[in-house]
């Protein structure tokens, strides 16, 4: 019943949000209703016990879609509320609003003794400077899942992403050697100034987003390696009921077999081919970060082949 209810609830959210963004007064009264229910009811919902924090165009959306319907594991009420990094200034009350209410995970735990966990998955969450520190503040023995993909086909599948949705006009090339101009030290920004949010960083940064390695030493210089459970995309897409039950015996839930396992955040927009001089310029571009990644780990990744 109570995972039904979340689900349906999930998934009723998915749907209506696109559709209500289309008529903006009515939109933005649902949203001030949402708001003033969230303030007044977050204290009576739980925190996630686990975050899938990316990376980008990874595999995030598909294994976070397969966790959610494992009976043991609820939603959020949306898959990325973006809280930590966009949305922090909502407040905690708002946050905890998109996780199940304590009632339900004391029905589940207490009268049924079953496992109890929520999460929530937001890509950004990897890269964005003063994240680590706010979700220790607030859930500090939490677990996080991150999928690494070859960061050629990350940034590639990054800029197919938006030039197929009509949001980036360049050629990859020339996204590529504008992205230091275009970001123009927003990173930078983002670091000195807890309050600011760069969608250019974002939106544009094709090549540093991939810098793995970076990212990682920020997020563990907060937290525990033991906290980390670090996934190599190609493995997931290779054999996705492998990894999806390394994360459920990751998070201490019992094995799982999904009836399928869907394609999921794949893209219906046009697929462009990477010229194979430029992946060699990318190679070697990678390289030595690669390299620091895997000596950081002590995990092989094949990505310069």
């Amino acid at each position: 019943m109570v995972k039904s209810y979340y689900q349906s609830t999930y998934k009723t959210r998915e749907f209506l949000r696109p559709r209500l963004a289309k008529h903006p007064k009515l939109y933005d009264f649902t949203i001030s209703l949402d708001r003033m229910y969230c303030n007044l009811t977050g204290f009576a919902h739980v925190l996630p016990d686990f975050y899938l924090i990316g990376a980008q165009k990874c595999g995030t959306s598909a294994l976070y879609d397969y966790l959610v319907q494992h009976p043991c594991i609820h939603p959020c009420s949306t898959k990325e509320p973006r809280f930590f990094d966009k949305y922090y200034n909502r407040g905690l009350n708002w946050y905890k609003s998109c996780f199940p209410l304590i009632f339900y995970k004391q029905i589940e735990t207490k009268l049924f003794h079953r496992k109890f966990l929520t999460g929530e998955a937001t890509e950004r969450y990897f890269e964005h400077p003063h994240v680590p520190q706010r979700i220790k503040q607030v859930t500090p023995k939490s677990k996080f899942i991150l999928l690494l993909r070859n960061p050629i086909d990350r940034a590639y599948s990054h800029y197919n992403m938006r030039y197929g949705s009509k949001k980036e006009e360049l050629s990859f090339e020339d996204a590529i050697n504008c992205e230091k101009e275009r970001t123009n030290c927003e990173f930078e920004r983002m670091l000195k100034d807890e309050n600011y949010y760069s969608k250019d960083y974002f939106h544009h940064s094709y090549l540093d987003r991939g810098i793995y390695v970076t990212k990682l030493k920020r997020w563990m210089n907060v937290f525990p390696k033991e906290q980390f459970l670090i996934l190599q995309s190609e493995e997931f897409f290779k054999d996705p009921n492998l990894i999806y039950n390394q994360v459920l015996k990751f998070l201490n839930l019992h094995k799982w077999q999904l009836h399928e396992y869907k394609k999921i955040g794949a893209g219906s927009y046009k697929r462009l081919e990477i010229e194979s001089r430029l992946r060699h310029k990318l190679v070697e571009f990678f390289k030595p970060y690669n390299e620091d990644l895997s000596k950081f780990l002590g995990i092989k990744f094949d990505w310069d082949k």
